[in-house]
């Protein structure tokens, strides 16, 4: 029977595997996968072991290193260049670049109609998809073209007095620090700079450095949820919970926790909230995607003009004029990509690969990582360095020797490269890495 038994879950999930891969490779024009697909069935839970394999607390995903690899057949991932620097920007499924081409192709035949007349509305379904991943209302939901811009939409729009102070990181996103700086030398308001030692794994420690810089002028709490750099995840809910009792708002820079981390926005706490889509979602490049809780709306002004300002609708952030109607479409079959793995397994698994690379090369002599290896801590990213070695021969040893693409790190007290797996990395690729860091070793 035991024998069966696992034949017939083996049976399955190679069914799985293939219906996957003939799905995921293949172009079909406004279909949800799950609504195409009812029968379609999902691999094993994360957690749970295979029949007949050993469960590992610190590596429960080992065993679907298989189905990863179909996952992989859904892009074009290149067969030369062992693309770790995810962080900055990931590339979209080949489903994702079918949809650009098609809807490219549509609007350059009637651009005024098939722009206006007919993807215009067909942005309001993708709100709503994107705001039930997000766990929020699709009325508080704007879509746009990166983090940054979500971001500035939100820092210019703040209706903040000459004097009113806003705590924020030296180890924020740089596009965002010289936003605040702007409105500084703008407006007059007075930025309180918190400074930490990274990584950390102290929650007390990281809230600290916040609510220890609150003033009576306190206006805003500005929080990355991990930090770029070094993968650090911070402890948004007790910070956002800080400000509030102290009569301020958070603003959250979630670039690199959004499909990232299994997360509902109103589980952060937060007010207002911005992310890359071309990132961890895997969406077409130059898109993103704004939050800000509904009530709060009519305050916040819209970076460029709007008939109505003041008003309560979200779709006022979107008044760009002419837009790319194809990058906004292509979110969709990322999207769907993304359901169709999971929130809390594909978390489980980029959790697994920086797990997976670290853990093999800890005892390297000479060796320091600027990440935490916890789960609660850290997630998809992480960073190491060497002594004596700067972080731009490091990642140049890697790309040159060994055609490993990360990026080098040199930012306030970190100094590394980062290394930034995707679900489509696979683990002979990271044993690829593994073996050109020991080659270093001191």
């Amino acid at each position: 029977m035991k024998a069966d038994h696992k034949l017939s879950t083996m049976t399955d999930r190679r069914s799985f595997i293939r219906q996957s891969a003939a799905l995921l490779g293949t172009f079909a024009l406004h279909q949800n996968i799950a609504a195409a697909f009812p029968d379609i069935q999902r691999p094993p839970s994360f957690g749970k072991p295979m029949a007949g394999e050993k469960s590992n607390v610190l590596n429960p995903t080992s065993n679907d290193d298989d189905f990863w690899r179909q996952i992989r057949l859904a892009y074009a991932a290149s067969p030369n260049i062992i693309n770790l620097n995810n962080g900055g920007v990931s590339p979209s499924p080949r489903a994702t670049m079918d949809a650009l081409d098609y809807y490219n192709r549509m609007c350059c035949e009637a651009p005024s109609y098939y722009m206006w007349r007919i993807l215009d509305q067909d942005r309001e379904p993708l709100r709503d998809n994107l705001a039930t991943l997000a766990g929020v209302s699709s009325d508080e939901i704007a879509i746009n073209r990166n983090a940054t811009e979500s971001l500035n939409t939100i820092v210019f729009g703040l209706d903040l007095k000459p004097g009113d102070e806003v705590v924020l990181s030296k180890y924020d996103y740089p596009n965002m620090i010289n936003a605040w700086k702007q409105r500084e030398n703008r407006d007059g308001i007075k930025l309180v700079w918190v400074d930490m030692d990274l990584p950390s794994t102290d929650e007390d420690y990281l809230t600290d450095a916040y609510t220890s810089k609150f003033t009576a002028k306190t206006k805003i709490v500005y929080v990355t949820h991990i930090i770029n750099w070094n993968g650090q995840i911070m402890p948004a809910r007790r910070i956002a919970d800080a400000a509030h009792k102290h009569g301020a708002e958070m603003v959250l820079d979630a670039a690199h926790s959004f499909a990232v981390l299994d997360y509902k926005i109103p589980d952060l706490g937060c007010d207002y909230w911005g992310t890359s889509l071309h990132k961890f979602l895997c969406g077409p490049l130059g898109s993103g995607m704004m939050w800000i809780k509904k009530e709060k709306i009519p305050g916040i002004l819209p970076l460029l003009s709007n008939n109505e300002p003041n008003g309560k609708d979200i779709r006022k952030f979107e008044s760009l004029g002419t837009r790319s109607f194809p990058i906004e479409m292509g979110i969709g079959y990322s999207l769907d990509l993304h359901n169709l793995i999971g929130s809390k397994r594909k978390q489980e698994r980029l959790h697994y690969l920086k797990h997976y690379w670290m853990s093999e090369v800890k005892d390297v002599p000479g060796i320091k990582f600027f990440t935490s290896p916890s789960p609660k801590w850290s997630c998809a990213i992480g960073n190491f360095g060497f002594e004596g070695k700067k972080p731009v021969e490091i990642a140049d040893i890697l790309f040159n020797k060994y055609k490993i693409h990360t990026v080098a790190i040199e930012w306030e007290k970190i100094s590394g490269v980062r290394v930034t797996p995707n679900v489509y990395t696979t683990t002979e690729e990271l044993d690829k890495l593994v073996k050109a860091i020991r080659g270093m070793g001191v």
